[in-house]
């Protein structure tokens, strides 16, 4: 390594022959090892803190089902998350007391409450009490934003191990808002759009963009058949925790024990004819109706981020690599754009391109937007919620986001080395979007996308 500071010092001087030998002192000082990018990907480089990478060793959810009617309805919220909590450390075999930090994204529940649920959740998963946990809330996003926020924690030092995860009881904690509103939000027009049903603000979205209802019908169409297609074929059974709960008769009360592993709201057989006979739900002569919005589900996520030197002393496998996440505010009328936004942000923080993104998880609020984002960013639609989306699986508020790590990453680890970056992105109520970039866990080693190299190999053996 001296030899090669020398050679350094030596070309410098004769590139810039007007130096005088004491400023040649000043080279010396300057000169330091680096690693060479020069062989990487054409977008992105790795850089000399490879071992600070920020990782996902383990990735699970529960099954999404149908709120007040499906297999989670008499399942306290609690006991959706405790399962996903425990599988990470049983699976990893990783001791518990390591965990600096759980980050649980959720949004409906009265805030003491539910981080009192996930509290006594942490307990019942075989957590110590030495390990905190906590609540964050950035409505749809919130699952995403726990799983960012623990990722930078790990990145700043805090700890070298967290769990981002995400919870929601849509049947014991529905959509309403409580108390009284501030007059002085009818002064403000944009305050006034905070306060929009996102039903209203969908419409809004298909109107001031001609997303039609053909179109919208044909997105939530699709979004079944391909979930129904990865249930049958058994692409969710890596990611999905079965849960051990039970089931209420609402007449006799008698309690049936079940254990829900399938999510229930994919309805295999949805036909375009099926579909355009629903009413529209928001609007008279609207296009949104129950078949092309996303489902009211309860269900839970959990995702363990430690840095990649620990994993790598750990022995365990690398499933993923957090890059980058951005979050974005836009007009609260038509939020739904948010991921248009949202996204070509955060890619271009990872350094990269949209057509260097091989999977996107979008997150199927309604298919207006979805659509319209897919539209406006011209992705490819064979790349996006390969195994359907929120319209066919559901979505659970505060637990999509950590559903969506789940499902990205274990599809990616499925194709491979045909798959090196993914994107998970979603809208969010009140007009904002965010979206996170993730490489596959074991591409960075083996450089699989790398440029290829003429006849002249000048560039470094990373690169071969």
């Amino acid at each position: 390594m001296e030899k090669a500071i020398e050679r350094q010092r030596v070309l410098l001087h004769h590139l810039r022959p007007s130096f005088t030998s004491s400023s040649l002192e000043n080279i010396d000082s300057s000169l330091s090892a680096s690693i060479c990018a020069a062989g990487d990907s054409a977008a992105y480089h790795r850089s000399s803190v490879y071992g600070d990478d920020v990782v996902i060793v383990a990735a699970y959810r529960t099954a999404l089902c149908k709120s007040k009617r499906g297999g989670f309805k008499d399942t306290h919220p609690d006991d959706l998350l405790a399962p996903v909590l425990r599988a990470l450390i049983e699976k990893t075999n990783l001791n518990p007391s390591e965990v600096g930090d759980i980050v649980v994204g959720t949004v409906l529940a009265p805030g003491s409450q539910r981080a009192s649920e996930c509290r006594m959740a942490a307990f019942y998963a075989g957590f110590p009490e030495t390990v905190p946990i906590r609540t964050v809330n950035r409505q749809c996003s919130s699952g995403l934003q726990a799983v960012a926020d623990v990722a930078a924690a790990i990145k700043a030092g805090f700890y070298d191990i967290g769990i981002g995860a995400g919870l929601e009881s849509m049947t014991a904690n529905p959509m309403a808002w409580e108390g009284s509103v501030n007059p002085k939000v009818k002064t403000m027009a944009q305050a006034q759009d905070c306060l929009l049903p996102m039903g209203v603000t969908s419409e809004n979205v298909a109107h001031r963009f001609s997303v039609t209802r053909q179109e919208q019908d044909q997105a939530a169409v699709e979004s079944h058949r391909k979930a129904a297609a990865a249930t049958a074929s058994g692409k969710f059974k890596e990611e999905i925790i079965p849960v051990d709960t039970k089931i209420v008769d609402p007449k006799t009360g008698d309690e049936k024990p079940v254990t829900i592993s399938v999510d229930d709201g994919i309805r295999p057989n949805a036909t375009i004819s099926d579909l355009a006979k629903l009413k529209p739900v928001f609007k008279k002569d609207g296009t949104t109706t129950a078949g092309n919005s996303s489902q009211v589900s309860d269900g839970a996520g959990a995702v363990l981020l430690m840095k990649r030197s620990i994993a790598m002393q750990k022995g365990l496998p690398i499933l993923g690599v957090f890059r980058t996440f951005a979050a974005v505010g836009v007009d609260p009328a038509i939020m739904g754009v948010g991921p248009a936004v949202a996204i070509p942000a955060a890619v271009k923080a990872a350094g990269l391109e949209l057509d260097d993104i091989d999977l996107f998880e979008i997150n199927e609020a309604f298919a207006s937007q979805f659509v319209y984002c897919r539209k406006k960013l011209e992705l490819d639609p064979e790349k996006i919620n390969v195994n359907g989306g929120a319209m066919a699986i559901g979505h659970p508020l505060g637990a999509t986001g950590a559903r969506c790590v789940a499902t990205l990453l274990h599809e990616m680890k499925r194709r491979g080395k045909d798959c090196r970056f993914g994107v998970i992105s979603m809208c969010i109520g009140t007009g904002m979007g965010a979206a996170a970039v993730f490489e596959r866990g074991d591409s960075v080693d083996d450089l699989c996308n790398a440029r290829k190299i003429g006849t002249n190999n000048f560039l470094s053996k990373d690169a071969q």
